[in-house]
């Protein structure tokens, strides 16, 4: 997703997600100026499903603060704040989660199946051993995620 300050043309459409800007305000400015005027931008989100009730449930989310994310209301807000209009957006569920999720967890297992003395294989086993357990206590019940179609005003 970096790659999308690189381009030098215009495009009438912009994907990116969040952390390349540090954050909502400053992706959409780094994702606008290489729109074309009327484009539409595409924006991957995390937003909190629920109000985390702990540090843990914060951390657990990938999330430093529980500011870090908004909640989809406050998230929508924004977008309007920040001078765009949110024309679509797509939310995963929690069935579309654990999916996307459970891939990434038979993908590091298959790497390890096939690399166990790899220098990295420590670190991945580490993660497999604590991802699934992570995803069902913090992020499947506390964490969205959805893309957004916006339109500047």
């Amino acid at each position: 997703m970096r790659a999308v300050t690189t381009f030098t043309t215009r495009s009438p459409t912009r994907i990116g997600a969040t952390w390349i800007g540090n954050g909502v305000a400053g992706s959409l400015d780094l994702l606008e100026r290489s729109l074309r005027p009327g484009g539409l931008l595409l924006v991957g989100e995390p937003f909190w499903r629920m109000d985390p009730p702990d540090q843990a449930t914060v951390e657990g989310c990938h999330a430093s603060a529980k500011a870090d994310y908004h909640d989809l209301p406050g998230l929508v807000a924004l977008f309007g704040k920040l001078g765009w209009d949110l024309v679509e957006m797509v939310l995963a569920d929690e069935d579309s989660w654990d999916r996307y999720v459970a891939a990434q967890w038979i993908n590091i297992r298959t790497w390890l199946d096939a690399n166990p003395d790899d220098e990295l294989a420590g670190r991945f086993r580490a993660e497999l051993d604590s991802a699934p357990l992570t995803y069902v206590r913090y992020q499947r019940p506390y964490l969205g995620w959805g893309v957004f179609a916006l339109k500047r005003r």
